[in-house]
């Protein structure tokens, strides 16, 4: 006997066991966009972002399912219309038979969840949440190990071999050859979390979407306290979630044999040209 087709709902049920729904933080928007539960999957892909290129990428390898990381529709809407970027891409869905499917800050929260992938990426052990959850033994963020210490330096460069290349690539602010060892790491924009990484005493910070003034201020605070403040490692939002694609995709392969799980390797980062060079003199620099 041939074995069961796994629907939408099969897929749904395995995602929300996975990362539980009310793991999401209150304003998150999690679940199933669009699609019927009852509708056959044979192929999902699973991606980062839910856009232009990765809806033409799942209609192009036949899929029937998209899962995503992040919500298509994060904001209350009060349509749909085909004549709205956002709308446009639910129609498309909807007639090619492509349901959507996003797991957000629950997944975040999970255990594991992005932040464990991340981790993984990087060679560390992971020691306990950055933020732990009010209602369950995880949390944001993830606090962990190198096996060894490394210059600051060394560390960058891991980060940047751990995940896609993007634009603007991986920075980071700090001395370089100070040891790390001890990392606090968060998946997506966690600037708001640097200061439990400063809490935690840890060596380093990984995380995405750090601004000029909160950065340079901690740094400027690492200074004036000998050093006592983590060093700072910049990513792209895109790039620091990538690796929980592969996650998702191992758990919903191990858990349904009949559906074929790709992953999405499209670079979805809005930031697609670098100009200039980073050791330009501001002196050099034409004025109007």
């Amino acid at each position: 006997m041939a074995p069961a087709q796994s629907t939408v709902g099969d897929v749904r049920a395995v995602l929300e066991e996975a990362y539980p729904p009310q793991l999401a933080e209150p304003w998150d928007a999690v679940g199933l966009v669009c699609g019927d539960p009852d509708e056959h999957v044979a192929r999902v892909l699973v991606c980062v972002d839910p856009v232009e290129a990765t809806v033409s990428e799942a209609i192009e390898r036949g899929a029937q399912l998209v899962v995503a990381h992040h919500p298509l529709l994060l904001r209350g809407v009060h349509g749909v219309g085909a004549d709205t970027v956002k709308g446009r891409l639910v129609h498309r869905m909807i007639r090619a038979g492509v349901a959507l499917y996003c797991a957000h800050t629950n997944a975040d929260a999970a255990d594991p969840g992005v932040s464990d992938a991340l981790a993984d990426a990087l060679g560390l052990r992971v020691l306990r949440p950055l933020v732990p959850h009010e209602s369950a033994r995880t949390g944001l963020g993830r606090i962990g190990e190198l096996p060894e210490p490394e210059p600051f330096g060394a560390f960058v460069s891991r980060v940047a071999r751990a995940v896609p290349a993007t634009e603007p690539g991986v920075h980071g602010a700090g001395d370089r050859d100070r040891p790390v060892r001890s990392v606090a790491l968060a998946g997506g924009a966690g600037e708001g979390h640097l200061a439990d990484a400063v809490a935690a005493g840890v060596d380093a910070y990984v995380t995405a979407d750090l601004r000029h003034h909160p950065a340079s201020e901690h740094i400027e605070g690492s200074s004036a306290s000998g050093g006592a403040v983590p060093a700072l490692v910049g990513l792209t939002h895109w790039a620091s979630e990538w690796p929980w694609c592969e996650q998702a995709a191992g758990i919903l392969r191990g858990r349904l044999g009949t559906v074929d799980v790709h992953v999405s390797r499209q670079c979805t980062d809005p930031w697609t040209i670098r100009a200039g060079t980073p050791s330009i003199d501001p002196e050099e620099v034409a004025t109007p």
